[in-house]
Parts: structure tokens; C-alpha cells; sequence
């Protein structure tokens, strides 16, 4: 799971992972964390997802991070904005339209970046690494958010012995115990998706679940 891979990715527009429409579970639970307009929503490797331009057109200020500058660019030519773009040490930030979107590497991220962050929205993030790097992870990254931080995240279920990730499964045992016992951990939905997703029937994928789960930094 080297950064080249995920250039690699982008480059051959091998981005399954992308959706053409705001992430359903996010839609249905975000009300949930009950966030005041101006809270600051932090979107860890964000790709060029819609859900950014969704939250912020609730009211959110929006920190993304995303390796790929491809992801980047064409995130803000999809919503018509044009940048301002400014380099701090290795990273490059692009802002627009209530969004900040830093491109580099999600474990480099300024520390002060996050300090205020009131909320986090993780759909693609925990579940494009694989186990040594979600520990890492959930202790590097989540570790630097403020107490009171409130979060949802989305998971994926499935054997793992049946693909090859990512998108890896991250079962809900594991989501405790990556984030105890610093988060409270809130089961709020499970669904079976294996029929919405022929891409992973073609696989040899025979079970596939999608779960969210509402995050309180203790």
C-alpha cells in the first residue's frame, strides 16, 4: 500500500471506490451528531468524493486530505471552483467553496490542522488500508482529534479470504478495539449490500455488508 500505488490508480481512473452521488449512510446518520453550521468536519482521504461539497453545503468548514493531486484538481473542476492554492512544507492546500483539501500524506498532516476539528467523516479511509496500517492508523490520525470530536464511520464486512483488498473488511470487533478506549463506539446500522455490488459477486465475494458506526471522542 505504497503511495504509488494509489498514483497508479488515479492515473489508469481504476477508482471503483469513487461514488456519483453523497455516500447514503452519511445522508441518512450525519443528522445524528447534531453539529452546528460552522463545525469544522475533517474528511480523511477524501479522493475527489462528493461528500465534501455535500457537508459543505450544510454549513460545514471542510478539511480533506487526499495523496493523489489528480483526486485534488479534478475534485474542484467537478464543482466549478477554482482554488486557491498554497505549498506548506510538503503538502499543497487547496481551498475553495468552504473546503480545504490538503494533498499529501494523510500520516504527515500538521497535527495543528485537527486540533480543532469538531467532527470527522471516514467512509474510504479505515477500509483502504490493511491491518498494520489501521492500527496506525486509528492511533496516528484519530489520536491528533480534539476531545468532544464527534464522528461516523463507514465499514465494509465480507471474508476475507474471498478478495483481496482494498477495500479491506473491517468487522466491528476490530472498530472497538481501534478505537477504545479513547472513542465511544455507536453501532447504528448493518446492511447487506452483496446485491448492489456485481463487482464483488465476480470476485467470488459471497457475503457483504455495509455498516455505520457513530464515533464520541471521550
Amino acid at each position: 500500500m505504497h503511495a504509488d500505488f494509489w498514483h497508479q490508480r488515479w492515473q489508469e481512473g481504476r477508482i471503483g471506490f469513487h461514488q456519483d452521488v453523497p455516500t447514503p449512510l452519511l445522508v441518512e446518520h450525519w443528522p445524528a451528531l447534531a453539529l452546528p453550521a460552522g463545525s469544522r468536519v475533517f474528511v480523511p482521504l477524501a479522493g475527489k468524493s462528493l461528500d465534501m461539497a455535500w457537508l459543505a453545503a450544510r454549513g460545514h468548514r471542510v478539511l480533506g486530505v487526499e495523496l493523489s493531486r489528480l483526486a485534488v484538481e479534478q475534485f474542484f473542476q467537478a464543482q466549478g471552483l477554482e482554488p486557491a492554492i498554497e505549498t506548506v512544507g510538503a503538502a499543497r492546500h487547496y481551498r475553495a467553496g468552504g473546503i480545504e483539501l490538503v494533498c499529501g500524506d494523510v500520516f504527515e498532516l500538521d497535527p495543528a490542522l485537527l486540533a480543532d476539528c469538531d467532527a470527522v467523516f471516514d467512509r474510504a479511509a479505515l477500509i483502504a488500508l490493511p491491518a498494520a496500517l489501521r492500527l496506525r492508523y486509528a492511533r496516528e490520525v484519530y489520536g491528533r482529534l480534539p476531545r468532544g470530536c464527534r464522528g461516523l464511520l463507514v465499514s465494509l464486512e465480507y471474508p476475507p479470504h474471498e478478495k483481496e483488498g482494498p477495500p479491506f473488511p473491517v468487522e466491528p470487533a476490530e472498530v472497538e478495539a481501534l478505537f477504545a478506549p479513547d472513542w465511544s463506539v455507536e453501532s447504528l446500522q448493518r446492511q447487506d449490500i452483496l446485491a448492489e455490488q456485481p463487482r464483488f459477486i465476480d470476485e467470488g465475494v459471497t457475503r457483504l455488508w455495509t455498516a455505520a458506526y457513530r464515533l464520541q471522542r471521550d
